[in-house]
């Protein structure tokens, strides 16, 4: 078997590899997909105890009727007082929002998450705002009560996030509520949302908290002083 020959068979062989991969990768999300019902609640209810998804929430009276509500939690080993810096300056071209940045950036939001308190942002107030990049939504505060509660309220009023922080005898939970309602869409835009959108908001906001957690705890431990200013991708 001479050197083009073996050249061609092993290149035959990383092709079928690779399309096997790839199979397999479109099958694993069909499968996903169809069977998203059955594993829809986890998906809105990740980190969230029975008890925080069916509470009232501040923010809750601001949209009445949603197409999709999300209640996200975390345990985070710190004080509020740690927390709360971290929700003051998340957002496009502050302090980013804690997640997988490069996929932000593909759509524009300018998303640079870092690891240090920006004393420029910390004075959140009601009505402050903020535009997800060039051509996306303006989030605006509604509510603020710090080391307790932000809610953002988009202009058009159809998407509210609301973060809240509850003390434990130790520790903090944070919830993360999003209510979104979608007047007007299609059906078939309905559908994608459902079934591609709300799996990838899992997928970013799980980063999103864990994210705020690694911060706050390390910042409970070593103080502010300790942070060096850095970004992640």
């Amino acid at each position: 078997m001479g050197p083009d020959h073996k050249h061609h068979r092993v290149a035959r062989v990383a092709l079928w590899s690779g399309a096997a991969v790839a199979g397999g990768l479109t099958l694993t999300g069909g499968l996903l997909v169809a069977t998203y019902s059955r594993w829809r609640a986890w998906c809105l209810s990740w980190g969230a105890t029975e008890d925080e998804v069916a509470r009232a929430l501040p923010g809750d009276d601001l949209l009445a009727e949603t197409d999709m509500t999300a209640t996200r939690g975390i345990w985070i080993d710190a004080p509020p007082q740690a927390i709360w810096p971290w929700l003051a300056q998340m957002g496009s071209g502050r302090g980013g929002v804690y997640t997988y940045d490069w996929i932000e950036n593909i759509f524009g939001l300018r998303m640079h998450s870092v690891d240090v308190v920006l004393p420029q942002f910390q004075n959140v107030k009601v009505g402050d705002a903020q535009k997800l990049g060039k051509t996306g939504p303006t989030l605006r505060v509604a509510i603020c009560e710090i080391g307790r509660t932000l809610v953002l309220r988009t202009d058009d009023g159809n998407w509210v996030w609301a973060f809240v922080l509850q003390p434990e005898e130790r520790g903090t939970r944070l919830l993360s509520r999003n209510r979104i309602a979608t007047p007007g869409v299609p059906q078939t835009t309905r559908i994608f949302n459902r079934h591609v959108m709300e799996p990838g908001s899992l997928i970013m906001e799980r980063k999103m908290l864990l994210g705020i957690k690694e911060r706050a705890e390390r910042l409970a431990r070593v103080g502010d002083g300790a942070f060096e200013p850095q970004s992640r991708g």
